[in-house]
């Protein structure tokens, strides 16, 4: 090989993409779980599939090809559709799970989509990071409390498969189960959160107090009382009945200003608090009552 093509620093890139591709790819399966052609998924564990919830058309006669070209079958193991997010269980401890990213994804970094939806082997996109959002309401009834965008193309069958750095670890899980056929990818912290809880329970235990609110303004005699300059709250203005709200004692009226330690002043940022709340613990709720500060314990329930 001549110096100039051993000095050249696109052939030193493109080398470390295809080797990142390779790597990644040696995780990245094929999810046959449907009527149309399959779709992508991603080793969680030795025996763990991560894929997207909406290519998983049936919960049994599954098949998972792996990169070796072997073919074994699959279980479902839990479903997440909140999050777009399915969880398959092999019969045999046969994979290589992933390496997850060392840092977060940043917007600009390079990044590949991969996908494996066919017996003609892995492929690849090649993009940046464009974007990182987040919280968002989902079109499946959940919400993520972030996600990220990326220029990588969404060949079909991509969904499911990885979102990967220039070292062939995960970033996340592509799917375009979620933002009206629009491809995202669920970062990796949050995909692994849910595989996790689908693994141990089969679904996601999302905490519940029963309440309605809509913010309201605090004012400041209020805040002083409250001793921290918190501007917003949650005014109550419905309980339902035998709720935990209701059984902790909480009433139309009062302002949620926090939770478990946490000030509270949007009503996403409840969703999101709840969702990490353990489900069946006690936890301290903050309000503000007749302008008063008043802690109560409720018991959080689990949201169905």
């Amino acid at each position: 090989m001549s110096a100039s093509v051993e000095n050249n620093p696109l052939v030193a890139l493109s080398d470390a993409l295809a080797e990142a591709v390779a790597k990644a790819g040696a995780s990245t399966v094929t999810v046959d779980a449907r009527r149309r052609m399959p779709a992508s998924g991603i080793a969680y564990a030795q025996d763990l599939v991560l894929t997207a919830d909406h290519v998983v058309e049936r919960d049994d006669d599954i098949q998972i090809l792996l990169p070796d070209q072997g073919t074994l079958k699959a279980s479902l193991a839990g479903r997440d559709p909140g999050s777009d997010l399915a969880l398959l269980r092999l019969n045999s401890a046969a994979l290589i799970p992933f390496e997850p990213a060392a840092q977060p994804a940043r917007i600009g970094q390079l990044a590949l989509a991969l996908g494996r939806p066919s017996l003609e082997g892995i492929q690849a996109s090649l993009g940046v990071v464009s974007a990182i959002g987040g919280p968002v309401h989902t079109g499946r009834g959940g919400l993520l409390e972030n996600y990220l965008r990326s220029d990588t193309v969404p060949f079909p069958g991509f969904s499911g498969g990885p979102l990967i750095d220039t070292e062939g670890r995960l970033l996340g899980l592509n799917t375009s189960g979620l933002a009206q056929g629009v491809a995202i990818t669920i970062p990796t912290s949050l995909a692994w959160q849910v595989a996790e809880a689908l693994s141990s329970h089969g679904h996601v235990r999302r905490g519940y107090l029963g309440i309605r609110s809509q913010p309201v303004e605090i004012p400041a005699a209020q805040r002083k009382a409250l001793g921290r300059e918190q501007e917003i709250g949650l005014l109550l203005v419905g309980i339902e009945p035998d709720s935990p709200a209701e059984r902790g004692g909480l009433l139309v009226g009062d302002i949620l200003v926090g939770l478990a330690g946490e000030a509270i002043n949007d009503p996403d940022q409840l969703l999101r608090r709840m969702a990490v709340s353990a489900v069946g613990q006690p936890a301290q709720v903050e309000l503000l009552r007749a302008g008063q500060p008043v802690t109560v314990t409720v018991t959080i329930g689990e949201r169905k």
